[in-house]
């Protein structure tokens, strides 16, 4: 018989670095009875953080998926959960995590407040218009305030934020939490791991901020429901919790109200309230909108309702190695079922996969089931060629649904088997690596025959190398840490490109008139335009003109760096009967192209990362000196108790070992976090100096070449 869907909840846990995301996972596999001890984080025992690199740094590096059951009001809900990284070198994993889920748990930490990671996570949730409930954690400890928290959430990120619960006390002093709704004190018992609790009456001392707040969450639900405003005006006091928790329900679904709660997860204070907010106020499959996508081979829009009647639809958000069942590929079904052993398209490759076996997973444990259906999130193995992104349809029901879109690295180094006999080895695990992380990339540079790897940041490309050597047992050497800069076009301008080549026999020819420019702003790529009429140049052969252009985009005319985007425009041309193919014109595309864009007027593009530093006020000058050197532009300053929290944007290839200078700085008081913002253009005596530095280093690596070929 199918499951009711209407106690399905599939949801992330997400939040800026150490805010307690994995902390509280801990705590509601506990609660849930999925787990009969806590593990903790410090301790390298927490069931999420399984990977050996989280255990001993004590982050989350990639999302763990979990399933638990939760009772609340006699109806037992499976909640679905994954718990995202707050490392903003593996952002990766919380973008295609929140692309498959239909709520979200963000917690901000009550001394931190909201913080760069926090915004970027925001910034994703809306993107994919996800409803979320805030949870404030960290209650106990020295610092924590929650009203500035929740005053920080509606200021910074314009959100209509509620809270649902005032604390009883703070810091070392905090106890529990009064509910708003039913107007009664919770306090946890400390003897037995928070698992019981009393409801008793309001303190007395705590009456009025009370009533304050229950009123506010009145009035603030009665600008989106028109009961409750008539019985806000006319001072009907008989608004039930039913009604108040129906109207919660609903504005949060809509988007139009976030929910705030707190609590400790540590000190195991308030997350069964954040389990009973997950069931009540966040949507489970049926009360999200019906999945859109288009026909792969008509591309007609299809829609796909949350039912197992429908035709089976899934999307692939995760592809992961597992030493004992092999390549697993991570689902989340948005409509009908399918079972073990049976098969599925893939539109993209438009080849059919066999799914062997499905596991549900328990972070790195797997539980072998025989089907998944409609709101499902699990794990299956057997298949051939599945990428992160892919949908798997029925066959007689195709459909394509919208991938996933992932940032472009930014920082690149070049590396080398220690051993010549590794090489093979590298190869495999870099290829291995690649699918898993889609924001991880390898390229050979054709000059100097370096094998390049560019990630997200400096953590992430050192995690990938502890993997290659712990996983694949592949030691490498490594190149100091270089900037991925990217070349961009500024002018338009025509150009006439014949080839010919003729050797005896067949020869080759092509001829084409095209203008080169920069794209639209904001796209990526090529956009390549079409406007021959009358068969100057065969259908055909276009194609062939477009893929020379898109090969010669990767190596840009500066310093070989890749150009961001780019408009062709195909005026006119000619071609030969005999002489002219595919190939000739793919030649004439890309000397075209390469001689065109030196033309074009090109400009390097850098990194340019948001920066966060927390300092204390006396060190304030010193950081905003040694930021200024490093053409940093201070967007914003903040005081917090002799605390000053600068907010700048700075130019990446400033920043290689800033930690280390902060920590001089501000005699080891102060630290920093940083995230990519934008690319933005060099500055003329520096890009001069860029280009000057890599001709140097490239003239310098022929010539290491030609002396191995003459020893040879």
């Amino acid at each position: 018989m199918s499951k009711d869907l209407r106690y399905t909840r599939n949801i992330g846990i997400a939040a800026h670095i150490d805010a307690g995301k994995t902390t509280t996972t801990e705590r509601i596999l506990f609660y849930t009875g999925i787990n009969h001890k806590i593990g903790e984080v410090h301790d390298g025992t927490a069931t999420m953080d399984w990977m050996l690199q989280e255990q001993e740094r004590g982050i989350t590096i990639t999302s763990a998926a979990t399933c638990c059951k939760w009772n609340y009001k006699n109806k037992k809900y499976q909640i679905n959960i994954i718990d995202t990284p707050g490392h903003v070198d593996f952002t990766v994993e919380v973008e295609r995590s929140l692309r498959i889920l239909d709520g979200m748990v963000v917690l901000f930490s009550a001394v931190d407040g909201v913080e760069p990671q926090s915004e970027t996570i925001w910034r994703q949730a809306d993107k994919y218009s996800i409803p979320r409930i805030a949870f404030i954690n960290k209650m106990d400890r020295q610092g924590a305030d929650f009203f500035n928290v929740c005053f920080q959430i509606t200021d910074m990120f314009g959100a209509h934020s509620v809270p649902l619960q005032i604390p009883i006390g703070s810091e070392n002093g905090f106890k529990g939490v009064v509910d708003l709704i039913s107007n009664k004190a919770i306090i946890w018992d400390d003897h037995n791991y928070g698992i019981t609790y009393q409801k008793i009456p309001i303190p007395e001392n705590m009456k009025d901020i009370v009533n304050d707040y229950h009123n506010k969450l009145i009035e603030s639900l009665s600008e989106y429901d028109d009961v409750l405003m008539e019985k806000y005006i006319s001072n009907d006091y008989s608004i039930s919790e039913e009604e108040i928790i129906s109207s919660l329900h609903k504005s949060t679904i809509e988007m139009k109200i976030i929910p705030i709660l707190c609590g400790s997860s540590f000190k195991n204070k308030g997350v069964q309230t954040v389990l009973d907010a997950i069931c009540r106020y966040l949507p489970s499959p049926l009360e999200v909108k019906d999945i859109v996508g288009i026909h792969p081979v008509y591309q007609t829009k299809e829609t796909r309702k949350p039912s197992e009647k429908e035709p089976f639809s899934a999307l692939a958000f995760k592809i992961a190695s597992d030493p004992f069942v092999g390549r697993l590929a991570f689902f989340r079904v948005y409509s009908g079922k399918i079972e073990a052993g049976s098969y599925g398209l893939n539109p993209r490759s438009g080849s059919k996969e066999r799914i062997s076996r499905i596991y549900q997973m328990h972070a790195n444990k797997q539980n072998p089931i025989c089907q998944i259906e409609a709101g499902d999130i699990a794990a299956i193995v057997g298949f051939k060629n599945i990428r992160t992104g892919d949908t798997l349809c029925d066959e007689k029901n195709p459909i394509l649904l919208e991938s996933i879109s992932f940032p472009d690295p930014v920082i690149g180094i070049a590396i080398e088997p220690k051993y010549k006999s590794d090489i093979d080895k590298m190869s495999l695990a870099l290829s291995k690596l690649m699918e898993e992380d889609p924001t991880f990339q390898v390229r050979v540079d054709n000059y100097t025959g370096q094998t390049i790897i560019s990630g997200m940041g400096e953590l992430h490309l050192e995690i990938l190398l502890d993997r290659m050597n712990r996983e694949f047992k592949v030691e490498v050497n490594q190149g100091k840490p270089k900037v991925e800069y990217k070349e961009a076009l500024t002018t338009l301008v025509e150009h006439r490109e014949i080839y010919k080549k003729q050797t005896g026999g067949r020869g080759k020819y092509a001829d084409i008139l095209f203008k080169v420019g920069p794209g639209s702003k904001g796209s990526k790529g090529l956009e390549f335009i079409n406007k021959i009429k009358g068969g100057n140049i065969p259908k055909e052969y276009i194609p062939s003109i477009k893929k020379g252009c898109v090969e010669m985009m990767k190596r840009g005319p500066l310093s070989g760096y890749e150009i961001d985007n780019a408009r062709i425009i195909i005026l006119d041309g000619s071609y030969h009967s005999v002489d002219s193919d595919q190939l000739a014109f793919e030649i004439a595309g890309r000397l075209g192209f390469k001689k065109a864009v030196k033309k074009t007027k090109p400009i390097l593009l850098e990194p340019i990362m948001k920066l966060e530093i927390v300092v204390p006020e006396e060190n304030m000058g010193d950081v905003i000196g040694d930021l200024n050197r490093r053409r940093g532009i201070v967007q914003n300053m903040n005081d917090k108790k002799n605390i000053k929290i600068i907010q700048s944007l700075v130019p990446l290839s400033e920043m290689f070992g800033y930690v280390t200078i902060l920590r001089t700085l501000s005699s080891g008081r102060g630290t920093s976090t940083m995230e990519f913002y934008h690319y933005d253009v060099v500055p003329k005596n520096i890009m001069e100096n860029i280009i000057f530095v890599n001709q140097k280093q490239e003239k310098n690596n022929l010539d290491d070449k030609k002396k191995k070929i003459k020893k040879k």
